[in-house]
């Protein structure tokens, strides 16, 4: 599983529209989708933003590992 993937896994887990994990993210809306989407890499602080808001590890974002933390 990819970062996208992830991403929306996680989202949909919360049961939060893309507008809600935007703003919980401190991210733009077209940012936010770009990222679910693939079609924009995030920064390393992005990364450790959205793992720190999911309660994941990084690695687990980027499906290096299926341990979430």
């Amino acid at each position: 599983m990819d970062l996208p993937q992830r991403m929306k896994e996680l989202r949909q887990e919360r049961r939060w529209k893309q507008e809600e994990a935007a703003a919980a993210l401190g991210l733009s809306m077209s940012a936010y989708c770009r990222y679910e989407l693939g079609k924009r890499e995030p920064t390393a602080s992005v990364l450790g933003t959205m793992a720190d808001t999911y309660g994941v590890s990084v690695d687990y974002l980027l499906g290096r590992t299926d341990q979430r933390a």
